[in-house]
């Protein structure tokens, strides 16, 4: 599978979020926006290629501050073919006279407040990146709305690495209004394996809700790189489970898997972590 590497960079001006309408190929297409976004040439750096990006695109020598704030990994379709796409964010401070001039890739920009996504003819890496920003990093803003699927955070915990484990899930419709909340105690098991046992419960709670359009959402990045088709599934205690995913991943008509950090998937985990302490205390009884 072809993986696509970019770096992209939220820019924001107070709660509004800065987007790029992009050169059409056709007179006649709907414009595209996006978040300014550019290619990682051979030799480069992530932050190197993010600096260039905004000179040969905004035409911005200098920005305040640059920031790491995530990495995100997903599937796009691409023909009849999926592309695996890894977006490396960083967090852009310009400074209060920096004036923008859009150049090759882009032909006009705006400043965006949330309620005026939906307008706009987003691409997907861009709306996975808000969306994910957006609910838990950019104060005010609720990107959410502007995304057609539903997200499904998951996340397993094991107390011991093996020991006592438990999984939860922590679903948000589009309308950003909670679907449901749980979790459930498995056992004696690795953290990875519970990993995997909370995306199946995950899965599971999104058939039985009847959700179509789907995004999962993991702290762990190498079960999401490996549900992205990256990197393969070797370990024997975890390719059951993995065969069992991938049958239920098939009630949904598209899905993306989606890494954040430990902080942004906070729900999740306190839902798998009660399942643990709700067993234990329900053995003291």
């Amino acid at each position: 599978m072809k993986q696509r590497i970019r770096v992209a960079g939220i820019i924001q001006k107070g709660a509004e979020v800065l987007i790029m309408k992009k050169v059409q190929g056709r007179v006649d297409g709907i414009p595209t926006w996006e978040i300014p976004t550019g290619k990682i040439k051979f030799g480069e750096q992530p932050e190197e290629a993010m600096d260039r990006m905004l000179e040969e695109y905004l035409g911005v020598e200098v920005a305040e501050k640059t920031t790491l704030k995530d990495v995100v990994t997903f599937l796009a379709p691409q023909g009849s073919s999926q592309l695996s796409n890894l977006y490396i964010i960083y967090e852009i401070r310009l400074g209060a006279d920096t004036k923008i001039s859009p150049q090759e890739r882009y032909t006009a920009y705006k400043y965006i407040k949330p309620e005026e996504m939906a307008s706009y003819h987003l691409d997907e890496a861009s709306i996975t990146t808000l969306e994910i920003e957006g609910r838990e990093g950019m104060r005010g803003s609720n990107y959410k709305d502007v995304a057609n699927s539903a997200t499904v955070y998951v996340d397993g915990s094991s107390r011991g690495n093996p020991g006592p484990s438990g999984v939860g899930y922590h679903i948000v419709g589009e309308n950003g209004a909670v679907l449901a909340s749980g979790g459930e105690f498995i056992g004696f098991a690795t953290s990875r394996v519970a990993e995997y046992h909370a995306l199946r419960a995950g899965c599971l709670r999104a058939i039985e809700l009847g959700l179509k359009s789907v995004r999962f959402v993991s702290d762990n990045l190498m079960m999401v790189n490996q549900m992205n088709g990256i990197y393969k599934v070797k370990n024997r205690d975890l390719m059951s489970i993995y065969d069992d995913i991938q049958g239920l991943l098939k009630n949904f008509e598209a899905c993306a898997f989606i890494h954040v950090a430990r902080e942004h998937n906070t729900k999740a985990d306190a839902r798998a972590n009660e399942a643990i302490d709700r067993q234990f205390n329900e053995e003291e009884c």
